[in-house]
């Protein structure tokens, strides 16, 4: 029997409430038990042999108390440190930066642009016409999403623990087509670029992950690129070297990281470094896909 949302609300609610606890207490036991209970299997982390149990060991480790993971995982900060890399020309254009909500000159801002949080994931606003744009839904999300700046400890990710909460304001990158261009996310293990799964179609509802290697050939290793028809490819942008190359710049100094961008025409932009995709707890990626990830990470 179905049971009232009511009920399940305060289901989830209480399950959320308690792994955030487990977090304060361990982070090594709420992962444990997040991990089995979304990949199902046990987490080893003495003898870690797939991508996301090795994610878990490093997270576990390091991730906490080493700052250039933290300042790469802050959406802000880590433009510096794409300026020192010397990859500044690929960074989005920044309109403003903001400590909290009430200090948002939304009259100044230009007619489209994308708003973000820079701790932890899914807090944007893409405004493509600031005309069409619902100011106070706009500033309700935000204020919403900034009572949640201790999501962390959901899913214990915690190179997100220390990091200040900012506003980042950024130039809006209108494709051709749609209302939000291609992203490019390129796993990276010790320093190189192996696969990259492109993310296309967002504005039509489910959008399609397809898997590429490094030579752009369809990789048939999860879903989507499985079930592409025979002879299935996805134009190659003429940037293509260009986003390897940023990839491998930014990917140097880290075991793994994904290093998503986006391509607007000839160009690439970057976007973020993601250290722990799904919170290295990805249920959707195929258990062959995960192990091949896996020995390509040398930890």
């Amino acid at each position: 029997m179905k049971l009232p949302k009511w009920i399940s609300t305060l289901r989830a609610s209480a399950r959320e409430q308690l792994y955030r606890t487990l977090t304060r207490i361990s982070p090594r036991l709420n992962t444990m038990i997040q991990f089995r209970k979304r990949k199902g299997y046990r987490l080893n982390l003495d003898n870690p042999q797939t991508l996301d149990e090795k994610i878990q060991k490093l997270k576990l480790e390091s991730y906490e108390t080493d700052p250039l993971i933290i300042q790469c995982a802050d959406k802000y900060a880590v433009r510096s440190y794409v300026e020192k890399q010397g990859c500044s020309d690929i960074l989005v254009p920044l309109i403003a930066a903001y400590d909290k909500v009430e200090d948002i000159e939304w009259d100044k801002l230009p007619n489209a642009f994308a708003m973000k949080w820079n701790f932890g994931s899914g807090t944007n606003i893409i405004c493509p016409d600031k005309s069409k744009l619902d100011i106070e839904e706009a500033k309700r999300k935000m204020k919403k999403w900034r009572k949640e700046k201790n999501w962390y400890l959901y899913l214990s990710e915690m190179q997100y623990k220390s990091i200040p909460p900012k506003i980042v304001v950024e130039a809006y990158l209108k494709p051709e087509h749609g209302v939000q261009p291609d992203d490019y996310k390129l796993y990276c293990f010790n320093g190189e670029p192996k696969f990259i799964l492109l993310c296309t179609g967002r504005e039509f509802g489910r959008p399609k992950f397809y898997f590429f290697d490094e030579g752009w050939n369809l990789a048939r290793i999860n879903r989507d690129s499985k079930a592409a028809p025979e002879g299935f490819t996805y134009p190659r942008p003429n940037c293509f070297d260009k986003l390897m190359e940023s990839a491998r710049t930014l990917s140097a100094p880290f075991k793994f990281v994904r290093a998503d961008f986006y391509v607007v025409g000839d160009k690439v932009y970057f976007g973020e470094l993601t250290f722990t995709p799904e919170a290295g707890i990805d249920a959707h990626r195929l258990y062959e896909t995960d192990l091949m990830f896996g020995k390509l990470l040398k930890l």
